[in-house]
Formats: structure tokens, sequence, C-alpha cells
């Protein structure tokens, strides 16, 4: 105990955490600035070890198996709510300096993603029950960040239509144009841009999503504007007036986002245009979490700028225009948890009890991220042309009120 000991000492300061160790001695480590008072317990000895050496893996793992339990009101949220807020504490520890060093040496092993690896990683979390998303997600089963023009009253379901028609207004749609979008989850924007007169091509290498989408394109009367294909975005050929990717460059992988750009870019026409949406990060290039890296989304990483607009310059694209939501995500999230904690005993049938406490762990972690983390989303447009795009972006907000 005596490791991790002098890891909480470093790395709690504000609020503060009330331990019980496997032996039964209590602990109480922070209480230098506000924050939440939390009371944990740990029930195996491995763990005083464990946590010091990986505490972003092993208390995620210990929280599944039920080694780390919470007592006195205190909740997984709690817990994650007190470690966003002390993370740069965490991260000057010297043991977490030198294991972020060894992540960052492996990161590009980490996310190698030739395309049956990249759709194996897929697979890995887009082919669980489409009734689990059901439990949390929007109507329209929207799997990212939405737009909420009114944080405090915005339903879910209206931000998430405010999303896609956001879209839809950026890509300046004409009927009959061509559309490609990569990565197409489970069908809502593919249909959305179908009704706005555009003929699709929506490529995913989820079956599961794929059979679903094909289902709602149906049921929207839009299944002859919209093909769906199993294929890998690299495998995709053609020309299109546009080129859509939302939340799929997330799992594409630091060592393939040139080949990601160089494909957007080949499969544009020549006066033709990309949306690109994805999780970003405002601090310099980093790693995935070993949690979320594990058992969330294997091969999947968060680029800094940086990383995105040196690939963009590589493959000689230019960025017409960019936005950041930096609190939309976490709106988002908050709702997803929140549906999720509602009707948890349907997950855990359609699962186990396991499942659930990962699934509660990824959701609060992510929410938190982007409330108290350096994470975001970015969406730009590109093209070969620098007059591909209007040279104002009035055009955005006037297609929005004739819609």
């Amino acid at each position: 105990m005596l490791l991790l000991s002098n890891l909480l000492t470093k790395f709690v300061r504000n609020g503060s955490l009330h331990l019980t160790d496997a032996t039964g001695k209590r602990h109480v480590f922070g209480g230098k600035g506000p924050g939440p008072e939390v009371h944990v317990k740990l029930h195996d000895k491995a763990l005083h070890t464990k946590l010091f050496l990986n505490p972003e893996l092993h208390a995620g793992e210990a929280y599944m198996d039920g080694t780390l339990t919470f007592e006195q009101g205190s909740s997984v949220y709690d817990f994650l709510y007190l470690f966003s807020i002390n993370r740069a504490g965490l991260g000057a520890h010297r043991s977490q300096k030198l294991l972020r060093g060894l992540w960052r040496a492996l990161k590009r092993r980490q996310q190698a993603n030739p395309a049956k690896v990249a759709a194996a990683n897929a697979r890995h979390h887009y082919d669980l029950s489409t009734d689990l998303y059901r439990l949390f997600l929007d109507e329209g089963l929207n799997y990212s960040c939405a737009f909420f023009e009114h944080p405090e009253t915005d339903t879910l379901e209206e931000a998430q239509r405010n999303k896609l028609r956001r879209i839809a207004a950026k890509l300046k749609l004409e009927p009959g144009m061509r559309v490609a979008e990569i990565g197409s989850g489970w069908g809502s924007l593919a249909i959305e841009l179908a009704k706005n007169g555009a003929d699709v091509t929506a490529i995913n290498v989820s079956p599961e999503q794929l059979r679903i989408a094909r289902e709602r394109a149906a049921a929207a009367g839009m299944a002859d504007r919209i093909t769906f294909r199993e294929l890998d975005y690299r495998a995709l050929e053609g020309r299109f007036d546009r080129v859509v990717s939302v939340g799929m460059m997330e799992h594409v992988g630091i060592g393939h986002f040139d080949d990601y750009f160089a494909k957007i870019r080949s499969l544009l026409t020549e006066d033709g245009y990309a949306f690109v949406h994805c999780i970003g990060r405002m601090t310099p290039p980093g790693t995935t979490g070993p949690f979320i890296r594990k058992y969330i989304f294997p091969g999947g990483y968060v680029p800094a700028l940086s990383e995105v607009f040196a690939a963009t310059e590589r493959v000689g694209m230019w960025v017409d225009d960019m936005e950041v939501l930096r609190l939309h995500y976490y709106y988002t999230i908050k709702h997803w948890r929140e549906r999720f904690e509602a009707r948890r005993g349907e997950a855990a049938a359609l699962y186990d009890e396991r499942f659930c406490r990962m699934w509660e762990f990824y959701l609060c972690a992510v929410e938190l991220g982007f409330l108290n983390g350096s994470n975001m989303v970015f969406q730009l447009l590109l093209s070969q042309k620098r007059d591909a795009v209007p040279i104002v972006r009035d055009f955005m907000v006037e297609t929005l009120r004739k819609a």
C-alpha cells in the first residue's frame, strides 16, 4: 500500500478520496481544494500494486470485477469526477510519466489498423446488440456528438436532429448530387442526405449496423436513394460531389491519417468537397487511455489538431472551414449516461452485471473527458480547389433557415 499511498497523496488534491484498503485500513487523500468526497473500498490486496502501476486500466477492471466498490452513497461517476479534476497531478507523478512514455513509444503499433484488423476492431464495439444501443441513444440511433442550441432544454432527439440538419446545410446539397458516406452507423445521416435530394453510397464494416440501416432507409422511403455496402473505406472507388465522414476518423489510427485524407481526396470530383466530423484533443499528440483501448475502442485514437492539419497538408487538401464543438459532446454523453442508468436492468438482461459496470465506467469517463479533460469535436470542410466551398460562411445559415 506504500506505493499506492505515495501516488494518491501527490495525485488527489481537489476533493477527497476516503479509501479502505484490502486489509481494512482507512486512508484519506486530498482535501486541498473543492471537489467531491468519494468513499472507495478495495477487496483484493493485488490492487495495492496494480493501481499504482496502471491506475486508469486497473481501476476500471476492478470496478468491473467487483474488487473495487463504493460506500456511503459514492458512485463510479463521483470517482471518475474526482479523477478528472485531479488528472494533471496523476500525469505529473514519476511512475505515470514513465508509463505514458511507454504508451507513446508503442502507440503506432497499438493503432495499426490494416483492413482486416480495422473491421475486427469496429465489430468489437458496433456489432453489440442494437437493443443495447436503443436503451440510451435517440430514436434515430445517432452515436456521435449532437448539437445543442439550448443545452438546458433541448431533448437528445432535438439535438441530434439539429446535428443532422447542420451537416446537410454545410454540404450545400443540390438534387442528384452523389454523396459517399464513410462509416454510416445505423443510417440516420444517409437518410437525411437522401431526403435533401442526394444519391448516397454509405459504407460500413459492421454487418449489424448495415442490417438496421437498410431497414430504416426502407421505412423512411429512401431505399432507392441509398446504397449501403459492407466495405472498408480504403476499398471504395468512384467520384462523388461530397464525401462525408462522421465519427470515423477516430478509428483510422495515427499511422493511417495520410491514407485516410488521400482516399477522401481521390473520391472527390474536381469541384467537390468533404465534411469530416471527429473527436479531437486541444493538447499536443497523446495516446488512447488503456481502459478505452482494451475494452471499448481497440485501435482507436483521438487526434490532436496538429496531427490532423499535418496530414491534410501532406496530401494537398484545402481546409476550407473548421468549427470546434467544445461542450456539445459533454451534453450528448450526459444524456446517454442518464438514459443508460435509467434502463440498466434491461442492459443486464441483455448481457450481464460485469458488462454493465464496464459500460458505466466507459460512459462516465468519456462524459467527464469532455467536461474537465482536453476532448472536443471538430468539423472540417476539405477540398482540392480553393473555391469549391463558398468563401463566405453565410450559406450554412441561409440553408438552415430555408429547411
